[in-house]
């Protein structure tokens, strides 16, 4: 008998409490907060749904690792089981820790790019476009034309534009470095790339010399949406899957707070010997030694272990399928999100939600704060806040105006997501009364973090 219902593979052996807030509370809080939910304190968040980057709950497993943990300073046998593991599912030859993924972005555009490049990708997103800008390069966005359309249904929404591809490759002599594809999507609606694309994608680059690289966060969830949606690898295993997507590549950032399925951690893994010698002594300089790169032996340890949990089939069907499970709900309820749901994150489409709202007011931004004030739901805004700002400090709308609720893994249950939809369903009955917003105060780059906003004159 094959049951319908889907459990949590896995059983909870520590918990932690959740402090439960009122409204009246709810409202303090986000006054002393300047309106920015990444200013609010912890311990006001009732589901905490701002990322799913290092917010999980690491396994028996992850936590036995880590008591072994080899804290030499260099060569600790913690890092050769990492190293192990990565080239495992990689295949790619050199391996170089870092503290989170954005310092892997940071080391790699540091070392590759100068000004006047261009980067095309499916879609950057935030951290990775701010590494580009800051090295003066164009961090240039061209998925497909579905990926920009919310409502409508693609299996691979996250698919580059291999025309647009070919075209800013070519136009532009001399000025393409690199091209990277993120996997999942995640400023596009956390939708997955199918391997044909990334196939694709690689002979192009390779076929006008030009490095190709993966995004590679969430490759694991990407590797289950291949399984499952793409002729010819429903009898593949996620890790069989992943190898395959690693196999067209000439090097990957990752971090590993994501499918790593740890608090921290991430890497830059290279084939370029030159270049990885470059990255490594950069790494030196602001990281630390090429076998711990800003990490204690401790989480080496545990993103060893983590890159193999989160390839359990299991464990995937669970993670994907959670997700889903709350997206039906919203859609029976007409509530507008990103389609079909991601791997790991629900997208609101505020734009469509809040057509009383112009964009220069933040609907997204207006949302998210509706969330938390009536449910203390904190997600995070995926638009004109987060990307309006252009690098001469002009503004621009962005393509799309979403809020994205990310799932920590394995860290909320059925009855968080049920409350959830709750929630969500009641802020859309309401959603009349909810005004936009203006930004008071904002740093120039990656405001989104820090800015302060309030409510817009005459809302």
């Amino acid at each position: 008998m094959q049951f319908r219902t889907i459990i949590e593979p896995f059983r909870i052996k520590t918990v932690e409490p959740i402090r439960q807030t009122t409204r009246q509370e709810r409202e303090v809080a986000l006054r002393e907060a300047g309106y920015n939910l990444f200013l609010l304190k912890a311990e006001d968040v009732l589901i905490d749904l701002l990322t799913d980057s290092g917010t999980g709950a690491m396994s028996s497993a992850q936590w036995a690792g880590m008591m072994q943990g080899d804290e030499s300073y260099a060569g600790a046998r913690s890092f050769y089981k990492f190293e192990t593991a990565v080239q495992e599912i990689t295949g790619l030859k050199h391996i170089i820790p870092t503290h989170q993924g954005r310092a892997a972005e940071r080391i790699l555009f540091g070392s590759a790019l100068k000004p006047g490049d261009i980067v095309p990708n499916n879609t950057h997103f935030d951290t990775t476009r701010a590494n580009a800008e800051y090295r003066g390069a164009t961090a240039l966005d061209i998925p497909i034309a579905e990926g920009r359309q919310p409502h409508l249904l693609h299996p691979f929404k996250g698919n580059i534009d291999l025309e647009a591809l070919e075209k800013t490759i070519t136009e532009n002599p001399g000025k393409v470095p690199l091209a990277m594809i993120t996997v999942t999507n995640n400023s596009g609606g956390g939708q997955p790339v199918s391997m044909a694309n990334i196939r694709s994608a690689s002979e192009i680059c390779h076929k006008h010399g030009i490095p190709f690289f993966l995004d590679a966060c969430r490759f694991a969830e990407n590797a289950w949406f291949i399984k499952v949606r793409e002729k010819g690898y429903a009898d593949k295993t996620p890790l069989a899957i992943a190898q395959e997507m690693f196999s067209y590549v000439d090097g990957c950032t990752m971090s590993a707070k994501k499918d790593g399925m740890a608090n921290i951690g991430g890497f830059l893994a290279l084939n370029d010997d030159a270049l990885a010698q470059e990255c490594k002594n950069v790494l030196i300089l602001t990281e630390g030694f090429p076998t711990y790169g800003g990490l204690a032996g401790y989480d080496l340890e545990a993103i060893a272990v983590g890159l193999h949990e989160v390839l359990e089939e299991d464990y995937l069907h669970y993670r994907i399928r959670s997700v889903a499970y709350l997206g039906d709900k919203l859609i029976s309820a007409g509530v507008p999100i990103v389609q079909p749901t991601g791997g790991h994150a629900i997208y609101i489409d505020a734009k469509t939600m809040l057509p009383h709202i112009p964009q220069n007011e933040y609907p997204a931004w207006a949302l998210s704060l509706a969330l938390y004030l009536e449910g203390g739901i904190r997600s995070v805004e995926i638009g004109s806040v987060m990307f309006g700002l252009q690098p001469d400090g002009s503004e621009k709308p962005a393509a799309m105006e979403l809020v994205r609720l990310a799932f920590p893994r394995r860290m909320y249950t059925q009855s968080h997501v049920d409350y959830l939809a709750e929630v969500i369903l009641y802020v859309n009955e309401i959603r009349s009364r909810i005004r936009g917003v203006s930004i008071v105060e904002s740093p120039p780059v990656l405001r989104h973090f820090t800015a302060r906003l309030a409510p817009a004159q005459g809302s």
